[in-house]
């Protein structure tokens, strides 16, 4: 009666998908077979950055390890957590990890974007330390990043900056130096700052407007994309506010010789509120591209 029930569902999730989108993984709705001496679980870490420790969870594959481990992070503010997503990765036997930057949802010290480029960092550091990646049954030669929104941002400058990652994917990321920032009014930018920090601490609007103005062209992807032509750079974009900033860096890559790169739209909010099982369909088939099931 299971399998049936199991068969059923899978029936209609692929009648209501779109053919492009390809089979759905059976971790998007299977649950895997327990490990009794492994099980999967959840673990609260801390990860130091600066001279704070950032709030976090590792949500850890069933089996005994040592699993891929898929690193996420957060936009601005991070009101979407993608915590489907980071499950449904974690049944098809990654491990997923999920971090606070600084001063952003309980995590102490003060927010800032270059501390969110400081963060992913120190987050990348911590996984791969023995003692943890032991701990939390990390394989630290087959880690990918991934970022939604501002999170994106963040993955794109991290996998530029890591050649130990196997290879990002983001989705409706926004360019945080670049894009419609760039001679933008700084009080139009200050405003939209305001109205998305309710969990930041130690920040202003006019802070933040101030930091990515101070920054716009080193931060921009048109800037990033040479450092991106080698590195396996997954886009996934939206109809949103930000879709031609991720157009804009797939065209940017291309253009500097980048062949790595793929790309896929998909007609949805900037959340992807109407397409999860897309989004978790997606990020799967890619994973298991970078590391092929044994």
């Amino acid at each position: 009666m299971r399998n049936l029930i199991v068969c059923l569902v899978a029936v209609l999730i692929w009648t209501t998908t779109p053919l492009w989108a390809g089979p759905i993984p059976s971790s998007i709705f299977t649950d895997p077979v327990v490990d009794p001496k492994s099980p999967a679980g959840m673990e609260v870490i801390h990860v130091p950055s600066g001279d704070v420790e950032l709030n976090g969870i590792v949500y850890t594959a069933n089996g005994p390890g040592p699993h891929p481990t898929f690193v996420f992070f957060h936009g601005l503010p991070g009101n979407e957590k993608n915590l489907d997503l980071a499950q449904a990765v974690r049944r098809a036997g990654w491990n997923a990890v999920m971090v606070n930057y600084r001063g952003s949802w309980g995590s102490p010290g003060t927010y800032s974007f270059g501390g969110n480029l400081e963060d992913a960092r120190a987050v990348l550091k911590y996984v791969r330390e023995p003692a943890n990646a032991a701990k939390l049954k990390i394989d630290p030669a087959h880690i990918a990043i991934g970022g939604h929104s501002m999170g994106g941002w963040v993955a794109a400058h991290t996998l530029a900056q890591d050649e130990g990652v196997l290879g990002a994917v983001v989705f409706s990321s926004g360019d945080f130096g670049g894009g419609r920032w760039q001679g933008g009014d700084p009080a139009t930018l200050a405003k939209s700052m305001d109205n998305n920090r309710e969990s930041l601490a130690g920040v202003t609007g006019a802070q933040m407007a101030q930091e990515i103005v101070a920054h716009k062209d080193a931060w921009s992807f048109a800037t990033l994309a040479p450092r991106l032509v080698n590195r396996r750079l997954y886009v996934l974009y939206s109809e949103d506010f930000v879709k031609q900033d991720s157009v804009n860096l797939i065209k940017a890559v291309k253009a500097a010789g980048g062949k790595a790169i793929t790309e896929q739209y998909v007609a949805t909010d900037h959340s992807w509120s109407d397409k999860r099982i897309t989004l978790e369909s997606l990020v799967i088939r890619w994973l298991e591209k970078l590391v092929p099931k044994t």
